[in-house]
């Protein structure tokens, strides 16, 4: 009768299971405090968070793994590429979609069901063993662990880049199995391979960048269309929306890195809809065309009023006049975010008119 892997032996295969499940990378990271804690401590202090009040509300159980598992030990690190193709040219009547959710597929549900059958490996070895899968919903710093289990480093613009071949650039998900089974732990990244280069941070449409390596959310695209759903965007940078409706890549997409990305799994290919909806299409969105459009979809949590609101922005940016009929209609919504979002856009594409000063007076 053979005995269990442990060790070396498990962590091969665990490493085999990962692959089989369709992860780039993997490694293990020991299950202690992390070390950026303190980086993140001041960054909320700054306020750089906005309104994602979730993040000082935990702010303590960042402070170990074991917050998210308490029997922890070892905290498996994976990637998961997403990049399929190159978004096509813009167009005045479409709107820009993050790469990670034109799909359509919500990568939490699909990674879970990969993390799953990875744990199944640890499982089988050890019944008695215990596992969390984390993939962003858990008060555990997922970059700070993949760089330290050897997957890559934190780039300019906060991003975790990788030099590895079955990675090469960002655009990949990052996800945590958390266990209670100590495994031997691989070896940091403690290098950057950014050099001189701030392509980055000149690239970005709001000057989110304070410094290199920190980001204020409350200018960053991505904050604004997603996370800041029940307000309106600071006048100020609209303008920086551009045709922008769901997230932003603009920092990922100047990266040179990303030049050589590889392509990820045909389950984050875009759909026809979603990586250059129709602007007018999403203007006319109601209630249950939002649910029956985007159910099942990273877009859904975001919600049918910001979405429409976002378009409102890009529209207005485009100073796209087909748009002033739906535009009108919005004026009256019953969202005030939607309906302060048209009145601008409105203003965008038809300028109030300035009376001519008087060459007699």
């Amino acid at each position: 009768m053979s005995s269990p892997l442990a060790g070396d032996e498990l962590k091969a295969s665990l490493v085999d299971a990962a692959r089989r499940a369709g992860f780039a990378q993997c490694g293990v990271a020991p299950a202690s405090a992390p070390d950026t804690l303190d980086r993140l401590h001041d960054w909320l202090d700054a306020g750089y968070a906005g309104q994602m009040d979730y993040l000082p509300r935990r702010r303590e159980a960042y402070a170990n793994p074991s917050s998210v598992l308490a029997s922890v030990r070892s905290v498996v690190m994976l990637a998961l590429p997403y990049r399929t193709q190159e978004p096509p040219a813009s167009q005045p009547d479409r709107g820009r979609i993050s790469r990670y959710a034109w799909s359509g597929t919500d990568y939490h549900d699909d990674i879970r069901r990969r993390l799953k059958t990875v744990a199944a490996t640890l499982h089988a070895a050890g019944p008695s063993c215990r596992t969390r899968a984390v993939v962003d919903t858990a008060p555990l710093l997922e970059r700070d662990f993949a760089r330290r289990a050897g997957l890559g480093w934190f780039g300019k613009n906060t991003m975790l880049l990788s030099k590895h071949t079955e990675l090469r650039g960002s655009y990949f998900f990052l996800a945590a199995l958390l266990t209670s089974v100590e495994l031997p732990p691989d070896k940091p990244h403690e290098s950057a391979h950014c050099g001189t280069c701030t392509a980055c941070l000149e690239a970005c449409p709001t000057d989110a960048f304070v410094a290199p390596g920190t980001l204020d959310a409350r200018r960053c695209l991505s904050y604004l269309t997603i996370e800041l759903r029940d307000r309106p965007v600071e006048p100020s940078l609209r303008p920086g929306l551009g045709d922008w409706v769901f997230g932003c890549d603009v920092c990922q997409e100047v990266c040179p890195w990303n030049s050589r990305a590889p392509r990820g799994p045909d389950t984050y290919a875009p759909r026809d809809d979603l990586d250059a909806p129709d602007l007018l299409s999403l203007l006319a969105l109601d209630e249950a065309a939002f649910e029956e459009r985007f159910a099942g979809t990273p877009m859904h949590r975001t919600g049918r009023a910001a979405i429409v609101r976002n378009a409102c922005y890009a529209v207005g940016n485009a100073r796209l006049a087909a748009a002033l009929p739906s535009l009108r209609t919005l004026t009256g919504d019953a969202s005030a975010i939607v309906a302060d979002a048209a009145h601008w856009a409105i203003a965008e594409i038809e300028p109030p008119a300035t009376e001519s000063p008087d060459a007699t007076a």
